[in-house]
């Protein structure tokens, strides 16, 4: 037993004991009552008992007089009791995220496993609450309650672009997550010229394919002071682009890829960078767009949809463009005249109805992204 006791660096218990057992323990080997060890350590024997039983915390005054009765040294008491009071704290929280459950219900939990966001298990009674436990510190939060308060009450700055956007579990999940990759990227203060001059070298990288562009649009946003990310969709939140501030200084461009083309992307991006633009004033919004669904706009949509439509094709160009010959040689050709990509003129004259919906979509790039472009 003694030998044991000198092995304290590896003592890594699985079950909830106190030190109190290793003490027992002890005066078993030595035929000692607990009077006995009362005695010798100048305790009462009714701390002792509650020393025994975990009652009581042991302190480091415990430890030496331990260590100086019993042979253990203190280190060993004391990382003894440590790991006694994490196990019974945890076992705790089990108890308590036992009672969360529910709240479970209202994430889209299999889409946040698939992301690598939580575990992947088997969900069960008794997976549960060790699934609570992770939703929690995905959120950094220590109880629904908390969750309840910050995010679910952020639903308060949502400006929405459709009116299906009311699931907030849902919506803050796909938040999170972006604020995790963003924290990941240091950069400067946002810096309003730089953002501008950045958005002028984006706008010709329409004509890249992701693996080139990505790179290059992050470093010209963290240069700037703004961070980007792009996250899965995930199903319930219908967003796939948002714009926020994290802080007073560090303005946040999260996007999904989940079905779109190059037009949609660009024009989701450029929608964006102009609410960081025209809408800093506003740094407690949260912006959720989905382009795909225009539905009943604000005038802050708006004014973003104007501002994003007309940096893509200046209305010099896109009064040209009205009288465009509806031929894919035309289209290309006016594309490289403006210095976009073909896919983006295709798109604004479906939109402007000056062109079919089913004409010329084979100009248009599905645009994938690998797992590693998201930070």
């Amino acid at each position: 037993m003694t030998e044991a006791l000198e092995m304290d660096t590896a003592f890594a218990p699985q079950w909830v004991s106190p030190p109190g057992d290793t003490i027992l323990d002890l005066l078993e080997e030595r035929g000692w009552t607990q009077q006995q060890l009362a005695d010798r350590l100048g305790f009462s024997p009714k701390h002792v008992n509650q020393l025994i039983n975990g009652k009581v915390p042991l302190s480091e005054d415990a430890a030496i007089r331990l260590q100086n009765v019993l042979g253990a040294r203190a280190g060993f008491w004391l990382t003894r009791e440590a790991q006694y009071r994490e196990r019974v704290a945890l076992q705790d929280a089990a108890q308590r995220h036992a009672t969360m459950v529910p709240w479970l219900e209202r994430f889209p939990i299999k889409e946040l496993m698939d992301q690598g966001v939580l575990v992947k298990r088997r969900l069960s009674a008794k997976t549960k609450p060790d699934l609570v436990g992770e939703l929690l510190a995905f959120f950094g939060v220590a109880s629904s309650e908390q969750w309840e308060r910050h995010y679910g009450q952020m639903e308060v700055a949502f400006r929405r672009s459709r009116e299906d956007q009311a699931d907030v579990a849902a919506i803050s999940a796909w938040l999170r997550i972006g604020e995790r990759e963003a924290e990941k990227v240091d950069g400067p203060r946002y810096d309003e010229l730089r953002l501008r001059q950045a958005l002028e070298k984006i706008r010709a990288l329409t004509h890249q394919p992701p693996q080139e562009f990505v790179p290059e649009l992050q470093h010209l946003l963290r240069e700037a002071g703004v961070a980007f990310v792009l996250v899965p969709a995930l199903p319930r939140a219908h967003v796939s682009g948002v714009a926020r501030w994290l802080s007073p200084h560090r303005p946040l461009i999260q996007l999904s890829s989940y079905g779109k083309t190059n037009d949609k992307f660009w024009f989701s991006f450029f929608h964006e960078a102009a609410h960081i633009l025209l809408h800093s004033q506003q740094k407690n919004a949260v912006f959720l767009d989905d382009p795909d669904h225009t539905g009943r706009s604000s005038d802050k949509e708006g004014e973003a949809n104007a501002w994003a439509r007309d940096w893509l094709i200046p209305p010099q160009h896109a009064r040209a463009m009205e009288e465009l010959p509806r031929t894919r040689a035309a289209v290309q050709a006016f594309a490289k005249q403006v210095g976009v990509h073909p896919g983006i003129v295709v798109g604004r004259m479906q939109h402007d109805r000056l062109l079919d919906i089913s004409w010329l979509n084979d100009l248009k790039v599905r645009v994938l992204f690998a797992q590693a472009d998201r930070t």
